[in-house]
């Protein structure tokens, strides 16, 4: 393989442990409710407990944070990818997992430069999507130690994704869109809240703190 397509090696990611999944990347039962069931904690003792964008800029600033988790200067097809656009640095890039409109999920790369997020498909080494940082309007999360993150963009369709880094996600577009734009990004915490998960499609994404993890359960609207 040449070394100018090369691709990002991307380890298997522990995939959310799912209750009454009929098969594999379909985990809706008979009344199209989605049960997820995640455990562990995905923020370091000094981000817990996430509370405020007070908390995630200080978690932006804390020197264990590396940012870029990809080695992205070594990879030359992902530098194409961004530079073509004009942005200059990335911020954060590291593997997530996407959930589709459908509820599949699909292993990709997420990088955030100083003008947008880029979602990146690992298998093809292709730009699957790219989204303003002044489309975004605000994230939602909860305040439990689920993986989940949506980024909500009004003008086109909300991205739901999991990463053990959501809190430094949501800290580097906090830091990224106020440098961009002067703009306020807003960080939503909540144990419920609404995504679109594609134009048409309205879906809600409850959280439950249960023993041992916490139970996620995502519903059409």
């Amino acid at each position: 393989m040449s070394r100018f397509n090369r691709r990002v090696q991307i380890p298997d990611l522990q995939l959310p442990k799912y209750d009454d999944a009929e098969e594999e990347g379909d985990y809706s039962d008979n009344n199209g409710v989605a049960r997820l069931t995640t455990t562990g904690s995905n923020v370091s003792d000094d981000q817990e407990p996430v509370m405020g964008v007070k908390v995630l800029r200080q978690a932006s600033r804390h020197r264990d944070i590396k940012g870029d988790y990809l080695d992205v200067p070594s990879h030359s097809y992902l530098m194409k990818i961004f530079q073509k656009q004009g942005d200059k640095q990335v911020l954060f890039a590291d593997k997530v997992l996407k959930f589709t409109a459908s509820g599949k999920m699909k292993h990709r790369i997420l990088l955030i430069t100083d003008f947008a997020l880029y979602i990146i498909d690992p298998e093809t080494n292709a730009l699957k999507r790219r989204i303003a940082l002044a489309a975004v309007e605000k994230t939602c999360l909860s305040d439990l130690s689920d993986n989940f993150l949506a980024i909500i963009i009004p003008k086109e369709y909300d991205l739901l994704m999991a990463s053990t880094r959501k809190t430094e996600i949501v800290a580097v577009l906090v830091e990224a869109t106020k440098s961009a734009s002067d703009f306020e990004l807003e960080v939503v915490f909540s144990n419920s809240f609404e995504y679109n998960a594609d134009a048409e499609l309205v879906k809600e994404i409850q959280f439950e703190e249960v023993e041992g993890g916490v139970k996620t359960r995502i519903t059409r609207k």
